[in-house]
């Protein structure tokens, strides 16, 4: 059955689960490829129904089997059918389903650049899960041939090339409008440059026995608040500003006000009662002319900030606020308050220097603040995000939020948001996030949970203002009236 996936496995969780399907539960292996083919088939007719001219691309193991099957029925239903293989078929199930697909009439040819040209549609059953190492040889060539051939793709399992655990694309990756992934969801394909390598991705779970799945737990999970239980309940009558909750966002160095401005005002859009902002003298009063509700304070000095402390629940910092010694004072004092905290942009950057540990703040950095956090190169952090969130999950605690595609969550457990565009690569998009997220803390939610519905709802706020206007030219002002919509449903 195809589905959107909520669970998501590294490849070596989702071998087990095939090995159980097979060895414990008597599922013959090629019935299995069977349902893929023909799953992937019905996916191929539903999407590209138009499509006359298919070219398969098969290798060696099960998942060029997978695209002998999808061959067969396409064969079987009048359409123009070639299979390109890019190695012989070699595991016992894609030698027979080779065999099967030549009986049906199919045609097996060698790779062919003019013939996918020529093609409607390109299916990718080249490399599955087991990637280790970057593409070479052969399949680079096939791989880039196709990409620049500019051609529907429909991957199998996953595209040939993505590392199916980290998202990381290896040298080069098939570039798919569509990918069906089988029995488990593979954590690369949401993460990483996984989402655009793969395209829109389904799942289909074979008709397995549902239970397999208890026998082991997910990698990550899908954020998904109503099914998670989490969000703003309805507001009571006697409801007054104080009880919904007073954030304080500090920052806004010399020549940056915007930053905190936009922050403070997306803490209101997500229900924040009152909010504060301390910020350098000069800008206090353009914080105000813009967003008049902000209550704006002019800080000097530590010592500035202590009335505005006394009334906060939650203090976000790090918008606009610098690395100077100013910046610096103003972080060391809302350490010693104690507060919960959200902390993004500079404050990630000067917190990366003094490695303090605590459990009561979320930590908001881009895949280059990790890196500074982390002490390694961005591109590193790019490579293994999984492995980066956790590791700044131990080195620092609280709850860790790792931006970009695919964003992470991390607290006892690790959460996907599958939400979002390349629209929110814009400034201003992460100070929107912090003032999100301390709404939600100051109106109770608990680190977790507004880690991970804040993200949901930032990214979920970015997809509608892109379905109304388009991605190209999305500011992240233009999230603000859907997040007050959002938190209203």
């Amino acid at each position: 059955m195809i589905r959107k996936p909520r669970s998501l496995y590294t490849a070596r969780q989702v071998r087990e689960f095939d090995r159980i399907s097979i060895e414990d539960r008597g599922i013959d292996g090629y019935v299995l490829m069977c349902r893929a083919g023909a799953a992937a088939f019905d996916l191929m007719r539903a999407r590209w129904p138009h499509a006359r001219a298919v070219r398969i691309l098969c290798g060696s193991g099960n998942n060029g089997g997978d695209g002998y099957v999808l061959g067969k029925l396409a064969v079987q239903a009048g359409l123009d059918v070639e299979v390109m293989a890019a190695a012989p078929a070699k595991s016992p199930t894609a030698v027979l389903a080779c065999a099967d697909y030549e009986k049906a009439g199919g045609r097996v040819v060698e790779f062919d650049r003019r013939g996918i040209h020529n093609a409607d549609l390109v299916v990718d059953g080249m490399l599955g899960t087991g990637l280790a190492q970057p593409l070479s040889g052969k399949y680079r060539d096939i791989v880039g041939r196709v990409n620049a051939a500019q051609k529907p793709v429909l991957g199998l399992d996953i595209p040939s090339g993505l590392n199916s655990d980290t998202g990381t694309v290896m040298g080069v990756a098939a570039r798919c409008e569509a990918t069906i992934t089988f029995i488990g969801a593979k954590l690369g394909l949401f993460t990483g440059d996984g989402p655009s390598v793969a395209g829109n991705t389904v799942l289909d779970d074979l008709d397995v026995p549902a239970d397999i799945y208890s026998a082991i737990e997910p990698t990550a999970r899908i954020i998904d608040p109503p099914a998670d239980g989490i969000g703003l309940a309805r507001r009571c009558r006697t409801m007054h500003k104080g009880s919904a909750g007073r954030v304080l966002v500090v920052g806004g160095g010399e020549g940056m006000p915007g930053s905190v401005r936009m922050a403070a005002h997306a803490a209101y859009r997500a229900g924040a009662g009152l909010v504060q902002v301390a910020t350098c003298s000069g800008h206090a009063r353009q914080v105000t002319a813009t967003c008049p509700e902000i209550m704006a304070v002019g800080v000097d000095g530590p010592a500035d900030l202590d009335l505005p402390l006394n009334l906060a629940d939650v203090v976000a910092i790090g918008p606009g606020l610098g690395t100077d010694s100013w910046a610096r004072t103003l972080l060391e004092r809302v350490l010693a308050s104690g507060l919960p905290m959200v902390v993004d942009a500079d404050a990630l950057n000067l917190i990366a220097q003094t490695g303090v540990h605590r459990g009561n703040w979320i930590l908001t950095p881009h895949p280059g603040e990790a890196g500074r956090l982390a002490d390694t190169a961005t591109a590193a952090v790019q490579a293994d995000r999984i492995g980066t969130v956790s590791l700044l999950s131990r080195k620092y605690g609280g709850v860790i939020v790792l931006k970009g595609a695919g964003t992470l969550v991390r607290d006892d457990d690790l959460w996907l948001c599958s939400r979002g565009n390349p629209g929110m690569a814009t400034g201003g998009m992460g100070d929107v996030l912090t003032g999100v997220i301390s709404a939600l803390i100051a109106q109770g939610q608990s680190l977790s949970s507004a880690g991970r519905f804040g993200v949901w709802l930032h990214a979920e706020a970015a997809d509608r203002a892109a379905r109304e206007n388009g991605e190209i030219g999305l500011m992240a002002t233009d999230l603000l009236p859907f997040i007050r919509k959002i938190v209203n449903e």
